[in-house]
């Protein structure tokens, strides 16, 4: 019997795990202390493991010669290519990943927002990049679940990616089976989570596993997990999850009275309106499927894409809340 997937995450060891910050102190996050008990961490500090000591003096990015070099301040010095020999010693060391939280705007680990400046005496910074390890990060794996603490305190771009975590890692598990049958489930299990994200891949990775014959199982997991990527590529909108839902009401329409269907339209206008989280519509929904025993429903990952114990109100009040995206 499968237990439940358990992703593999690099986290920032300064967030929620050891006081290694240059001045000695540590990150506090609600969200990577509740997840850290349902995941495999992977915890490093890039500027300790080049042999910075805690605390030390700041780091910052500085234009030189048309990139950014990652140079310290005080001392004048550039570790810029330190810090690239342990990224790539590290990064090429990770067999099985599914995502990363790293240190929002840090010239190390930063994914993005990091402040570049002219020189190491000017005070203010001339543009917003990521950082030297960050970056790498982003080259090598920008198919993966990554985000920075500081960004995943928005909702919906926390909800995003979990659900992107997991089902990363779902996968993962399957192509460690090497077994058909595991991938053919897969697909089944979330194939309305898939439709939500993207509709046109959605249907193009019906249409790998549908088409299989007698291709082999090597090549039919490479072209699916391209398309898997791209079908993850950004959040759903408000309005998917909404489709989606009406969708799965079609199944059931027939069952339902007239006052639960004007109950369950209602529901939905708050959703969109930002007045009720999205977990309120799916509960309502999942109890209809469960109840009319409706079973190729009840287990889609749409309904329970990550543990319970991660599942809150706020994480999923998504269509209130404003959107930022973009990674500088």
């Amino acid at each position: 019997m499968r237990g439940p997937v358990r992703p593999r995450v690099v986290i920032s060891r300064c967030i929620e795990f050891d006081s290694v910050r240059w001045n000695a102190q540590m990150i506090r996050s609600d969200f990577v202390r509740a997840l850290i008990p349902h995941v495999d961490p992977v915890p490093v500090c890039p500027e300790v493991e080049i042999g910075l000591g805690v605390p030390r003096e700041t780091l910052r990015l500085v234009m030189v010669g048309g990139e950014a070099r990652l140079m310290q301040p005080a001392t004048g010095m550039d570790i810029t290519e330190r810090m690239r020999g342990f990224a790539e010693r590290f990064l090429g060391s990770l067999v099985k990943v599914d995502g990363f939280i790293l240190k929002s705007k840090s010239p190390s680990s930063g994914l993005g927002g990091a402040k570049v400046y002219g020189s190491l005496k000017d005070d203010a910074f001339i543009k917003r990049g990521p950082g030297i390890f960050g970056g790498m990060v982003r080259q090598r794996y920008p198919h993966l679940a990554l985000e920075d603490e500081g960004r995943l305190n928005n909702s919906r771009i926390r909800e995003h990616f979990l659900r992107k975590l997991y089902t990363l890692a779902g996968f993962r598990r399957v192509k460690a089976s090497s077994d058909v049958n595991e991938l053919i489930r897969f697909q089944t299990e979330n194939k309305l989570q898939l439709m939500t994200y993207n509709r046109a891949e959605g249907r193009l990775l019906d249409r790998i596993i549908a088409s299989q014959g007698g291709r082999g199982l090597q090549d039919l997991l490479a072209e699916y997990e391209v398309h898997l990527h791209r079908a993850l590529g950004r959040a759903p909108k408000c309005t998917s999850y909404i489709n989606t839902l009406m969708h799965l009401m079609g199944y059931i329409r027939d069952r339902l009275s007239a006052e639960e269907k004007a109950f369950f339209m209602d529901l939905l206008r708050r959703y969109k309106e930002g007045r009720a989280p999205l977990i309120a519509p799916l509960d309502v929904m999942k109890a209809w499927v469960v109840g009319f025993k409706e079973d190729y429903l009840a287990r889609q990952t749409l309904f329970e894409p990550y543990p319970d114990a991660l599942i809150d109100t706020v994480s999923l009040k998504a269509c209130g809340e404003r959107d930022y995206w973009k990674k500088e």
